[in-house]
């Protein structure tokens, strides 16, 4: 069986009609304004002698622009089948209304005995002289004895329905052949605790023959525990009645509003869907030559339904309940020992629970004791608690932050006791426990970043130094957090005040992810600071308490991070690339991105970068890739993302010939907010865009690229500089000035490489005196390097400097055989740069004789040879051409059509476009349809 609370009901017209005591038959009552016939009986009296009143029998008129809502109608119905259904919910919140549309559009098991209750009806007699009536008026017939003996006047004898009645009534419902609905609408003013038992009594005996609907902001004291385990009982809560985005913008259009869908979204998530708040809201809307303005101050004041929540809630509750809501208007959730501590009450627990039962708009947070308020009424009692209890938020806020402190949630205790103008105890708390680290590697820390930005900037101590320092840190305010680093070091010093551990590792911590921003450092000074600084913060982990440091994972990435982006930034790439690693993380390991995704996100980017200067290029594409992945499964807002990732995927490009591709994520890179403030990122992009203009015969640009750099913030980048002004010269033909821009030699000649003389610098040399035609200055220059690790376009370089020299020098044999092994170590990572890079010299190496067993033999990867040994691009390619009907296939690729189409159109079999698919796969060096067909667009093939 199943109980449904709702308040509706047809007109009596609707329902059969019977005669009454042998009179002719009648449709209903009369209607309003409508003067009863002079033959017709007194009006009935209720038990306390008043008239009882028409208009309660009558589902309420539906509102204006009422949306009606299918769902909930079908789900009404499909309930109301069941003996009792229960519609609750606060305020607002459309029970009546969808009772009443209900009632009004069916379908309905039986006839309808709609009752709209009062505080009138609140005694036990007067209620069932309505119910008994309300029977009476749809059957037409009652059986005597539930009619009450009358004294003079018309007046029952006694001031209660006896039991007998009420079996009198279920004998009468069980005969009926259709059971009627008997919706009871706001059954919460009900006082008397006799009514609960005397409806129990009549669904236990009534049996099938009663449909009782009840519409209440708070659940009826009857058995429902023992109704929903006997699946009778059917209910329509709060959650249900909420309004769906779609609902929201139909009711907006019923008030002749058309808002954008942004202004829908906001509405429905600021109201959670309460009809009664939308309603308002729409007729505020109506009256602005603004809607969407008036929207969106809707949703950030609710002024607009203040009277409404005051009047309809709050005034509405016992003094002990108004008082506890107003305390607990700071709070967005509420523990019944904080609601103690707030109050000073030792009962706070039993009027929470009486709050949530009454649906005053606070809900119970699902298999937990907390509770919340919505937002609404939060704001509009935070309105009332400053006006009926003006400095009582204050010291609210600093019991709640005292209260979060002791319970472990950093994040609240600092929230509230910024609130309070605490700003001292909510910087140190901050520190203590260790949440700035948060401020910098979680993803949703924009929040944490605009409260402890609200601290002054007067606020004495370490705490507030560091906090202002981070906060500065956040925004790539480099120079800011020095500054305040240095006010928190003076601050430590002066008699050790405020000295802990926990202060000096968030000290650490910040100056080491810090250094690596600064302009023009010595690179040993930083190198040596930057190992110190990371020694002491793994040092002073040491000596923080246990779990608090293994509630912080990012502390010891961050630690990572800082080291690995120093190592980048003085050019110790091996190094850098173990850190960077060790800051994202195991590969197949949990990660919480929700406390380290954003620092994950930068370190992959800032890895992948590291892997392509080292040409590591499928590397380098992955742990791009995946940064990119990252930031967008974490939700990171464009203004928070590394522009690493898009770098790092500018330089694979650029190295495999894939110039557009380059420019593209090159861009993307330049738009975030670190490759403008990172000088190391900043040199990068500055470098590759250099190298794309020069891949396009732009050599002025490319120089003025170069020079609008600005300085190079370490020795290592000063010397990438050096060396790409050197191949800008050469790429205009002027030796000279190459000759001056590449890195002077070192003094001591026989200097190790990667030591003083690096291989980018001892190549730019090189190149520099063969373009001049001193193949044997060259050669000198390269001396260093012959045995020395190097990384593999260093290794490309040399090869192919030395084949050049061997072109000079009339020894064709050893130029072939050592740009085979150019070709050779190219070809695991497809790195062409190096060689559409090397001049016009290699082109006549590699096509002079049109030996189809030279160089180039075996090596596909690398591109199509026409017949004037150039690629479309202007570049020399070194395979095999595609002939006209495998470019013919290749087309049909293009064109998505299958391998049956193909066939069809170039009348072949399947089997031969499937070979020639093979050999084009081949040609072009690649393994997938996708792949080739992007390779022919890049080759102008299609």
């Amino acid at each position: 069986m199943t109980v449904l609370v709702v308040s509706v009901m047809p007109p009596a017209d609707a329902f059969g009609t019977s005669t009454d005591r042998g009179g002719p038959p009648r449709s209903g009552p009369p209607t309003a304004g409508e003067s009863p016939p002079a033959d017709a009986p007194a009006p009935p009296v209720a038990y306390a002698g008043e008239p009882l009143l028409t208009a309660k029998f009558v589902p309420p008129e539906r509102p204006h622009a009422y949306v009606h809502r299918q769902r909930l109608t079908d789900r009404l119905a499909t309930a109301a089948t069941g003996p009792l259904t229960l519609i609750t919910g606060p305020a607002g919140a459309g029970k009546t209304t969808l009772a009443a549309s209900w009632a009004r559009t069916g379908p309905l098991p039986g006839p309808l005995v709609w009752l709209t209750l009062d505080s009138c009806e609140s005694a036990h007699a007067d209620f069932w002289a309505y119910v008994l009536e309300g029977f009476r008026r749809t059957l037409r017939t009652t059986p005597r004895e539930t009619a009450g003996h009358r004294g003079p006047g018309g007046l029952p004898v006694t001031g209660r329905v006896e039991h007998s009645r009420l079996i009198h009534l279920a004998a009468l419902l069980e005969r009926l052949p259709r059971p009627p609905v008997l919706v009871l609408d706001g059954f919460d003013r009900v006082r008397a605790r006799e009514v609960a038992a005397d409806l129990e009594f009549l669904l236990a005996h009534a049996g099938p023959g009663l449909r009782l609907v009840l519409t209440s902001r708070v659940d009826p004291l009857l058995p429902l525990h023992r109704y929903r385990a006997e699946d009778r009982l059917a209910e329509i809560r709060a959650a249900d009645l909420a309004f769906t985005p779609y609902e929201t913008a139909a009711l907006l259009d019923r008030h002749r509003l058309s808002p954008t869908p942004a202004t829908v979204g906001l509405l429905t998530r600021r109201t959670e869907g309460w009809a009664a708040g939308l309603r308002l809201c729409a007729l505020a809307m109506r009256q602005s030559g603004d809607p969407d303005a008036v929207a969106r101050t809707f949703a950030a004041s609710p002024h607009a339904v203040a009277d409404y929540l005051l009047t309809e809630v709050l005034d509405a509750q016992p003094a002990a309940l108004r008082d506890l809501l107003l305390h607990l208007s700071i709070l967005d959730h509420v523990h019944p020992d904080l609601a103690r501590a707030l109050t000073g009450r030792p009962d706070t627990a039993e009027l929470l629970d009486r709050l949530v039962r009454r649906n005053v708009f606070v809900t119970r947070l699902p298999g937990t004791v907390w509770c919340r308020l919505h937002p609404l009424f939060a704001q509009v009692l935070q309105a009332q608690l400053h006006h009926r209890r003006p400095g009582l938020a204050p010291r609210l806020h600093h019991r709640a932050a005292r209260w979060f402190a002791a319970a472990g949630d950093a994040d609240r205790a600092v929230s509230h006791a910024a609130a309070a103008g605490d700003w001292r105890y909510a910087a140190d708390e901050a520190v203590r426990t260790l949440l700035l680290g948060r401020l910098l590697t979680a993803p949703g820390s924009e929040g944490l970043h605009r409260l402890l930005s609200r601290m002054p900037a007067d606020v004495p101590g370490a705490g507030p130094a560091l906090v202002a320092g981070a906060c500065a840190l956040y925004r790539h305010d480099a120079a800011g957090c020095r500054e305040r680093l240095t006010a928190a070091a003076r601050q430590l010093g002066e008699g050790g005040s405020g000295r802990t551990p926990e202060t000096a590792l968030v000290h650490a911590l910040l100056s080491l992810v810090c250094a690596p921003l600064a302009p023009g450092q010595d690179d040993r000074g930083l190198r040596q600071r930057a190992d110190q600084a990371a020694r002491r913060i793994g040092a002073l982990m040491e000596r923080v308490p246990r779990p608090l440091v293994e509630r912080h994972p990012e502390l010891a990435a961050l630690r990572c991070a800082g080291l690995a982006h120093v190592l980048l930034r003085t050019g110790e790439l091996d190094a850098a690339r173990r850190y960077f690693t060790r800051a994202t993380g195991p590969d197949d390991g949990p990660h919480d991105d929700r406390a380290t995704g954003r620092l994950r996100h930068a370190a992959l980017g800032l890895l992948a970068v590291t892997e392509s200067l080292r040409g590591e290029l499928t590397a380098a594409t992955d742990h791009a890739t995946a940064a990119l992945a990252l930031a967008d499964r974490t939700g990171l807002t464009p203004h928070r993302r590394s522009g690493a990732g898009h770098l790092a995927l500018a330089i694979v490009a650029h190295g495999r010939g894939a110039h557009q591709d380059a420019q593209r994520h090159l861009t993307r890179a330049e738009q975030c907010p670190d490759t403008r403030h990172d000088p190391t990122l900043h040199v990068e992009c500055a470098l590759l865009r250099a190298r794309l203009h020069l891949a396009r015969g732009r050599w002025e640009a490319a120089r003025s690229t170069l020079d609008d750099c600005g300085p190079a913030p370490s020795a290592w980048s000063a010397e990438r500089l050096a060396v790409a002004r050197s191949a800008a010269a050469l790429a205009r033909g002027d030796t000279v000035a190459a000759l001056a821009a590449a890195p002077a030699a070192p003094a001591a000649p026989a200097a190790p490489a990667g030591t003083n003389d690096t291989a980018p610098a001892a190549l730019a040399r090189a190149r520099a005196h063969l373009a001049a035609g001193h193949p044997d200055r060259a050669l000198r220059h390269l001396a260093p390097l012959d045995g020395a690790a190097l990384s593999r376009p260093d290794l490309i370089g040399s090869l192919l400097v030395r084949a050049h020299a061997a072109v000079l020098t009339g020894v064709p044999a050893t130029a072939r055989e050592l740009l085979a092994r150019a070709l050779d170590a190219a070809r695991p990572e497809q790195l062409r740069a190096p060689f559409t890079e090397a001049g016009p010299w290699l082109r006549v190496l590699l096509d002079g004789t049109g030996d189809r067993t030279g160089p180039a033999t075996g090596h596909i990867w690398f591109g199509v040879r026409w017949g004037d040994g150039r690629s479309a691009a202007g570049t020399p390619y070194l395979v095999e051409p595609l002939s006209r009907r495998e470019r013919q296939v290749l087309a049909g690729a293009a064109r998505l059509l299958s391998a049956d189409e193909i066939a069809e159109e170039l009348c072949l079999s399947p089997n031969t476009v499937k070979t020639h698919l093979k050999t084009i796969y081949r040609k072009l060096g690649v393994s997938r349809r996708r792949e080739a067909v992007d390779r022919g667009r890049e080759l102008h093939l299609l």
